[in-house]
């Protein structure tokens, strides 16, 4: 993962992680879509930012409330404008 202590922990933090990928604050290019995902080797849960071949571009830990918690707010975009 990119930084294991900048691990969002809230859905205000998400919210403005999916804010920040929808403008373009990352830089990103082919961003197609975004996920929320448990690692394979660990279990622990991240976000993560996908291509138009579904390959990760970018990742960020999340804590197991938001990946809980925050499932409504990565299918359906976050309700605030950028």
């Amino acid at each position: 993962m990119n930084n294991e202590l900048d691990i969002i922990d809230n859905l205000q933090e998400l919210e403005t992680f999916l804010i920040a990928i929808e403008s373009g604050g990352f830089g990103l290019k082919g961003v197609a879509g975004v996920a929320l995902a448990t690692n394979n080797s660990d279990g622990r849960p991240f976000v993560a930012v996908l291509d138009d071949n579904h390959q990760l571009i970018l990742a960020r830990s999340v804590t197991q409330e938001v990946f809980e918690t925050g499932k409504d707010l990565v299918r359906n975009g976050p309700s605030k404008t950028h």
